[in-house]
């Protein structure tokens, strides 16, 4: 191997998750911090967990709310406009010779 081209080997990393679980290994980096690890993620332990990041459901709760509402809207609008032309009479002409 060639001499100061490989970075530095700690034999005694740290990993840590956000679910507080610790692993001890050899890394490039002293102390490696992730968000979900094999004691955590549901493919391990069976758990079925949504894991929603930025709010992503709600948001598209609220657009299909949002689009409900303009369709029923625009429904009342169309029944509306067909029972004003029911209603309006309705000019009769007679041609007479």
């Amino acid at each position: 191997m060639k001499k100061d081209i490989h970075p530095k080997y700690y034999p005694a990393t740290v990993i840590k998750c956000a679910c507080g679980a610790t692993l001890e290994t050899g890394a490039t980096k002293e102390d490696i911090e992730v968000e979900i690890c094999s004691q955590c993620h549901p493919f391990f332990t069976g758990d079925k967990k949504v894991v929603d990041t930025a709010g992503r459901v709600e948001r598209f709760k609220k657009l299909a709310e949002a689009s409900a509402k303009l369709k029923v809207a625009k429904k009342a609008k169309k029944e509306a406009k067909v029972t004003k032309e029911k209603k309006a009479p309705v000019k009769k002409t007679s041609l007479k010779k």
